[in-house]
């Protein structure tokens, strides 16, 4: 129960966060935004941090408010610390992705990288872990979330399709290091 209350602290936290974030965003007239993913520019690598606190307005935070509250939860009920490295892993991840790839004159925001990282590390911890229950949490967050995976195809200009991919390949990674099970070292002594 305490893991439960953590985690919710946390995730809740950081929810609040985008919420404060975007509410002074309106006020300002939408001046934060420029702290936002410029892709190729020296100035544009501090989004990397930024980024994913800052949205495009009400529609894009309330799109990512529920998966980013939900798959943030599944990861810190288990471990808030564990969440974290998750998401500082994805946020770089996804960040410098869309900074590289991205089109020169685009402009980069919004959580959703880091929600893909989110999905990708649940879907194939359990894989890496070689636990049972992590694999089944995994189908299950497939079956309600697997089909966002799609938003790392470059549809439409107006989805960071770079984002996606890097947020991503991020949750893989996290999951490759913080969950693969170690193969026991065995040291075999000659005499």
């Amino acid at each position: 129960m305490a893991e439960l209350r953590s985690g919710g602290i946390v995730v809740g936290g950081l929810v609040a966060v985008l919420w404060i974030v975007e509410a002074l965003d309106t006020l300002l007239k939408h001046r934060l935004d420029a702290y936002g993913i410029r892709p190729h520019q020296i100035g544009g690598l501090r989004g990397i941090a930024f980024a994913p606190f800052l949205h495009t307005g009400w529609g894009h935070l309330i799109g990512n408010t529920l998966p980013l509250a939900v798959l943030g939860l599944i990861i810190a009920v288990k471990s808030v610390q564990r969440f974290v490295s998750v998401a500082v892993i994805v946020a770089v991840s996804s960040g410098l992705g869309a900074w590289l790839v991205g089109s020169s004159n685009s402009l980069h925001l919004g959580a959703s990288g880091l929600i893909f990282g989110l999905l990708t590390y649940l879907l194939v911890r359990g894989w890496f872990a070689q636990k049972l229950g992590q694999i089944l949490i995994g189908v299950v967050v497939a079956l309600f979330y697997g089909t966002m995976l799609f938003g790392v195809l470059p549809v439409t200009t107006a989805v960071s399709w770079e984002a996606h991919l890097f947020g991503a390949i991020g949750g893989v990674v996290a999951a490759y290091l913080l969950d693969r099970k170690k193969a026991a070292k065995v040291n075999e002594v000659s005499v």
